[in-house]
């Protein structure tokens, strides 16, 4: 691994946590708002992940991994990590609370750490790689 790999790497590691930190908080309040104001809680969770999602999505795109690509594949593509992420999600619950008897609330940090981990991985080698210049 190069210097330069090293360096990029660490700052795409950096924006992905602050464009992630951002996004979220954003989503957590207006949740907190609309809530608050009217809206059940399963509800406003249904509609407030896709679009804290999207957000997030073109945050990443633009600032964390200043992809170039064609955005409808890289939008394809992070719906595809985002369910691999939910399911590994669910996976971890599955194993290490149903079969194994541990609590779901450690299980659930643990998979917070887990997922976001393997979200970078796919977002930088698979969502938000270098195109082929042609």
């Amino acid at each position: 691994m190069t210097l330069d790999t090293i360096i990029t790497t660490t700052r795409q590691m950096v924006r992905y946590g602050v464009v992630g930190a951002l996004t979220n908080l954003l989503g957590y309040l207006i949740y907190l708002l609309v809530t608050w104001l009217w809206l059940e809680p399963k509800v406003a969770v249904a509609i407030m992940y896709p679009i804290a999602a999207l957000t997030a999505y073109f945050g990443h795109a633009k600032y964390t991994f200043e992809y170039n690509g064609y955005q409808t594949r890289g939008l394809f593509r992070y719906c595809v990590s985002h369910a691999v992420g939910y399911a590994t999600s669910l996976g971890m619950l599955y194993v290490f609370f149903d079969l194994l008897g541990y609590p779901h609330q450690l299980v659930q940090a643990a998979s917070i750490f887990v997922v976001a981990g393997l979200l970078f991985l796919l977002f930088r080698f698979y969502v938000f790689r270098e195109v082929p210049k042609h």
